[in-house]
């Protein structure tokens, strides 16, 4: 069985475009089938305002062989291979990399959430999902992305990045 699986990637530190491009390469060193990746996107923090911008994107990944499980361990080894650490909540970071959907599974676990529970209130995934699959239907809430984008009380400045 085949499943669509939807990354969000953020970088707020250092080479943020580089930093992307690492996730992205880590990604399919790791055995994830990267299929689609949605334009990059600069973003205006979210819950701690004194950070830098960040750079947001969606990748698409065809699920074949992984769990969510197994993806969101082998998201977790990028994330501290490029140089994450978690001192500061919601702080700023190298690299983030959250696994948003996996295909319509919905669970909550301590180690894992699904779809992320905070997909429907972020702007800032919230546009790159919607250029790649506005259609995609969060399974708990049962509205498809542009709809969840239309709704969301999240005003943060969401814009096309287009390089330095």
């Amino acid at each position: 069985m085949t499943l669509s699986t939807f990354i969000g990637l953020g970088s707020n530190l250092g080479d943020r475009a580089g930093n992307l491009l690492l996730a992205v390469r880590g990604m399919l060193d790791a055995g994830l089938e990267v299929t689609r990746l949605s334009s990059i996107y600069e973003t205006e923090p979210v819950d701690r305002a004194d950070q830098p911008m960040f750079l947001n994107m969606v990748a698409e990944v065809r699920m074949t062989i992984f769990t969510a499980e197994q993806t969101l361990a082998r998201l977790l080894r990028i994330e501290y291979a490029l140089g994450r650490r978690r001192e500061v909540p919601r702080g700023p970071r190298i690299i983030d990399l959250d696994l948003l959907f996996y295909g319509d599974e919905h669970r909550a676990t301590e180690f894992l959430h699904l779809p992320h529970p905070r997909v429907h209130q972020r702007r800032f995934v919230l546009t790159p999902l919607a250029e790649l699959e506005p259609r995609l239907l969060h399974p708990i809430l049962h509205r498809d992305v542009s709809q969840l984008l239309a709704e969301t009380d999240d005003k943060a400045d969401v814009r096309r990045w287009r390089g330095n």
